[in-house]
């Protein structure tokens, strides 16, 4: 190869360097400019919660000219009561409806996934169409069944469904996951003796850690910040979870209070964001081997 040739190539080599550079480049700064898209509500919420109520909404910039902690110490009490108590009412809510979750659906998808019965596939097939039902068209009958019980302004038409596995997507999400548990499991359970519940006590349901770890991860995001459930049933405002109570926190005729809001918001969020740090790994893991990948 002559020098002429060498130096040929090694011109094409640094321009394909440099044009792969360049390409890049302009999809970093893209991804960049799409992540502060992405992000400019939350950073505008976080900066609206130590302005004054009267600068929230008359300067748009997210550098305030004035800065205030007034709207955490009015509204930690704004309700008449202290936030915490919507804190522990969340809790309360956020907990039975994990523990629900997690004995319910692990039942059911172990029935639909490994026990033989009359109709277990039209069982499924049910299921999975439940999943693709709108919430909104059940609420009007679970309403008048659970009034006609007595059971309004309580908590538990927040958690009895959860024990009656009414999340198709969890139950599904499992069943594929107990489908990749080799059967020769169960067979050597039944063969020392192991009913269904033994066997599944025993030996599936500690195979099941990464689809559980993921059914707590996604229970606890969708209940923390569920506005809608609670806001039909709940009706006193000592039994208001956070997003109920945030959302009384504002007056629609006058907006005051909006400062108050995101204060609270804001401490609304840190929940979630510390559960998802500790989780994350458990939660792609469980992603990755519970059938969605």
């Amino acid at each position: 190869m002559t020098t002429a040739t060498l130096e040929t190539t090694r011109r094409s080599a640094r321009a394909a360097v440099r044009r792969r550079g360049r390409r890049d480049l302009l999809k970093h700064v893209g991804l960049g400019a799409f992540v502060l898209l992405m992000l400019y509500p939350l950073i505008w919420m976080i900066v609206s919660a130590f302005k004054p109520d009267h600068l929230i909404l008359t300067e748009p910039g997210l550098i305030p000219s004035e800065i205030t902690f007034d709207n955490f110490a009015e509204g930690w009490n704004a309700l008449n009561r202290p936030f915490s108590v919507f804190f522990a009412n969340s809790l309360i809510v956020t907990v039975g409806a994990i523990v629900g979750n997690l004995f319910s659906c692990s039942l059911t998808a172990f029935a639909l996934a490994r026990l033989e019965f009359r109709m277990r596939k039209v069982y499924l097939a049910i299921t999975l169409v439940s999943v693709m039902l709108p919430m909104h068209v059940l609420v009007i009958p679970q309403y008048i069944f659970f009034s006609q019980l007595g059971l309004v302004n309580t908590y538990y038409p927040l958690l009895i469904p959860k024990f009656l596995a009414t999340d198709a997507f969890f139950v599904y999400l499992m069943v594929q996951f107990i489908r990749t548990i080799p059967r020769d499991l169960d067979r050597a359970a039944w063969i020392d003796g192991s009913g269904p519940f033994r066997t599944f006590w025993y030996v599936i349901l500690p195979l099941m850690r990464p689809a559980l770890v993921t059914t707590t991860i996604f229970t606890f995001i969708w209940t923390w910040n569920d506005f809608f459930v609670p806001l039909i049933y709940l009706t006193s405002p000592k039994m208001f979870t956070v997003p109920v109570a945030l959302s009384s926190m504002v007056d629609s005729e006058t907006q005051s209070g909006v400062g108050m809001l995101f204060a609270m918001s804001l401490l609304s969020l840190l929940p979630v964001l510390i559960f998802f740090v500790i989780a994350q790994k458990h939660l792609i893991r469980g992603i990755a081997t519970t059938g969605l990948k």
